[in-house]
């Protein structure tokens, strides 16, 4: 009997523990620092954007003219945040940049 109990407690204690464990901060994506998308300029080529912001996390085989750069923020428990900055090309050339939902937006 003294052992199941003793089994009982220890299996409640380790239950409560790993409800209290950390969970540590998750970055997913592409940084999206400020400086990098300042130097972007309409009229640089793909290689001049790579150079600067990196590889695309995204690339639409149905739209290759267009790059998403999505960067995801969860800080422990918290909700996670979003960044997505979209890039729009022309004959080679970046032609548009889409900072619309360029600020932090919470799932």
């Amino acid at each position: 009997m003294r052992r199941v109990l003793i089994l009982i407690i220890s299996l409640f204690f380790s239950q409560l523990l790993v409800s209290c464990a950390y969970k540590p901060d998750v970055q997913q994506g592409n940084t999206l620092d400020d400086k990098q998308i300042a130097q972007l300029k309409t009229g640089m080529t793909r290689q001049q954007v790579i150079f600067i912001m990196g590889t695309a996390l995204l690339k639409d085989p149905f739209h290759k003219n267009r790059w998403d750069y999505l960067y995801t923020y969860t800080k422990g428990r918290g909700k996670p945040e979003r960044r997505l900055l979209t890039l729009y090309f022309t004959n080679g050339k970046l032609s548009k940049i889409d900072k619309s939902q360029l600020n932090k937006i919470t799932l």
